[in-house]
């Protein structure tokens, strides 16, 4: 199998350019990383998550934060609402939307969260292999939901323990809030603009927004399937 790639182009007004080329392992869906050094406030005791189940001896630097510094460092002059044109560049297809950097940017983080090996984000890492640019909090939510009971399907077939009803979904999106907010203070201590900041926030509020219609019997969904 060859590699997944995402190839991120934000084109600004001004005809300047970035670009962002994201590289997932076709087997593990791990994010492939670079061999750069990564920043001091990606080390892993830094403003360490209160749900982190990495190993201090074993592990130098928080795997999100390593990953994502390039891309925190390339836009941390940027304001959040400044307009660009986003594209993403698949095997499968190219996605491209007048948008804001921070809407890209939430779209690129999304995909380097799940897959840097952060076991708390763990549950969101199927998704990344069918990413979605610049979805909508539905389209989100609809996603969300289907990988985590396809997740209980093929646990059921294991004979394992499964949450078809969802009961256990709120503990697992506490820890991806909890991560959120984690690497969100650590982009506070680099960056001085809103762009990527903002991003965090926007992946922040779906998980909370997911929680909360799970909690409320996933109302707005079953028009779909009356």
């Amino acid at each position: 199998m060859t590699e997944i790639t995402f190839n991120y182009c934000f084109d600004f007004p001004d005809n300047s350019k970035k670009r962002f080329l994201i590289q997932l392992d076709p087997i593990t869906l791990e994010y492939k990383s670079s061999s750069n050094t990564p920043p001091d406030w990606a080390l892993l005791g830094i403003a360490r998550c209160q749900c982190c189940k990495l190993d201090l001896s074993q592990h130098d630097y928080c795997p999100i934060a390593a990953n994502i510094s390039e891309l925190v460092i390339g836009f941390k002059d940027t304001a959040s609402h400044s307009s660009c044109l986003v594209s993403c560049i698949s095997s499968a297809r190219t996605c491209s939307k007048d948008t804001t950097v921070q809407e890209g940017l939430a779209s690129i983080m999304g995909i380097i969260m799940a897959t840097s090996g952060c076991p708390s984000m763990s549950i969101l890492k199927p998704m990344a292999c069918f990413h979605l640019p610049f979805a909508t909090v539905e389209e989100s939510m609809f996603r969300s939901v289907s990988a985590y009971l396809l997740r209980q399907y093929f646990s059921h077939k294991k004979g394992d323990n499964c949450d078809f009803f969802m009961h256990r979904i709120q503990e697992h999106y506490d820890e991806v809030q909890q991560v959120n907010e984690g690497i969100l203070k650590r982009i506070n201590m680099t960056s001085e603009m809103d762009a990527d900041k903002n991003a965090i926030i926007t992946l922040n509020s779906l998980a909370q927004i997911l929680v909360m219609e799970v909690d409320e019997d996933l109302d707005s969904f079953k028009r779909l399937f009356s």
